[in-house]
């Protein structure tokens, strides 16, 4: 990108280079991070950190990168885009804001970062068709047609779901409403992504379960597993939640992040196993097609995303749903006499459905990563998980214009 650049100097041959930058002692392998008039120096000592235990008996150290946490926290700050995230590009269409730029590589490098490190976070892009529209002089209200256009090609790219995305750019902004007039527009921008995304050789998201017998009363065993679909407000309240506690309690960035990192690394050593940093989609993967999952892998996801986002690493809280969705779905099927693969796919939209309050979409959402054998299957769950989900969101921008149970309107904003 023309936005991004890099560069090497050797601190002995420009021993005066930092000095522009505020910085009058740099070690050789320090930072400088640099964005406009505003920069900061990492220097190398708080980037690494040196192991000496087993330097009386070896006389070696041992050196590891450990800067993630202050990279990802540096460039929030020099792009002033700390707190912003999808709840920025919601505002800007609900009242005509603009999705500030630098956004966009804000949110990429530090999700790379995150998924670098072993975060506990999903895919995360963020939407430049605001700046399209200002380059084509687009009035006002199709300016946020454009943003609704960047928004379904994100969601796209990121999950080979052009449909869904249409569906759920138009439906997550105000529930009750829906944006007809930028459907078209919505689905090219969609298709336009996924044929990139193609190209690039990246596979959309699908998954196959085997449903070879139709259980007896499998409408009330569907009926009864949607009630899975309370772990989304669980899941909303506890990222929200934890968000808070870390702001409150750590109000310096740097260490709030710090802190989230060292919690995320003691978690992984204690469960002993990675399936809970990054996105987990090989988990999601095991739980649909082959049914298998451990009965607490839900709650370690949830716990893991949590620490991630909510310290202050980046990254997006809808791939996390899938993971929880299924697992838990998965282990419920088995008490429920549904078939494991099964569960773990209506669990997985179950608990997206309620996080997101996007039923149409999270029906679409069914057909295109498994199909459109069981819809009927996939509505009763999507329609009853987004009754019992309540007024919670992922966004807090989010508008709710119209109550759940009954025909009246309320515009309140997700919980």
């Amino acid at each position: 990108s023309s936005h991004l650049s890099w560069g090497l100097k050797d601190p002995a041959l420009y021993p005066t280079f930092a000095t522009q930058y505020g910085a009058t002692d740099v070690t050789n392998g320090s930072l400088i991070l640099v964005c406009g008039e505003n920069s900061t120096v990492l220097d190398a000592a708080d980037l690494y950190e040196e192991d000496y235990s087993n330097y009386y008996l070896t006389g070696t150290s041992s050196v590891t990168f450990d800067g993630e946490n202050k990279i990802t926290s540096a460039i929030y700050r020099l792009t002033k885009m700390e707190n912003k995230n999808t709840n920025a590009i919601i505002d800007a269409i609900h009242f005509g804001d603009k999705v500030p730029l630098l956004l966009v590589p804000a949110i990429y490098l530090s999700t790379v970062i995150t998924h670098l490190f072993g975060g506990s976070a999903g895919r995360e892009g963020g939407s430049l068709g605001c700046y399209i529209g200002r380059l084509f002089h687009l009035d006002e209200k199709d300016m946020r047609i454009a943003t609704l256009c960047g928004m379904s090609a994100v969601f796209s790219a990121l999950f080979g779901t052009p449909l869904t995305a249409t569906i759920f750019a138009l439906e997550v902004i105000s529930v009750g409403v829906f944006y007809y007039s930028a459907l078209v527009p919505c689905i090219v921008a969609s298709l336009a992504a996924l044929a990139i995304s193609n190209a690039f050789g990246i596979a959309p998201t699908q998954f196959t379960f085997a449903l070879t017998a139709v259980p007896k009363l499998l409408l009330l065993r569907v009926a009864a597993l949607a009630v899975c679909s309370l772990m989304s407000i669980l899941f909303c309240v506890t990222m929200h939640g934890t968000e808070r506690l870390f702001a409150s309690r750590i109000p310096n960035t740097w260490l709030r992040i710090a802190a989230g990192g060292a919690i995320v690394v003691v978690l992984s050593l204690l469960v002993g196993t990675g399936d809970y940093n990054g996105a987990g989609m090989d988990v999601i993967t095991r739980a649909i097609e082959g049914g298998q999952a451990a009965p607490d892998a839900f709650f370690w996801k949830l716990l893991f995303t949590a620490v991630t986002i909510g310290s202050g690493f980046k990254g997006g809280e809808v791939v996390p749903t899938f993971f929880i969705g299924a697992t838990l779905g998965c282990v419920l099927g088995g008490l429920l006499g549904i078939p494991a693969g099964f569960a773990a796919a209506l669990g997985l939209v179950c608990v997206f459905c309620g996080a997101v309050n996007c039923p149409i979409a999270s029906m679409v959402l069914s057909i295109e990563l498994f199909g459109a054998g069981q819809l009927v299957y996939f509505a009763l769950a999507c329609g009853i998980a987004y009754m019992l989900s309540g007024y919670f969101g992922l966004y807090s921008s989010q508008k709710i214009l119209y109550s759940k149970l009954r025909t009246e309107f309320i515009n309140i904003h997700a919980k």
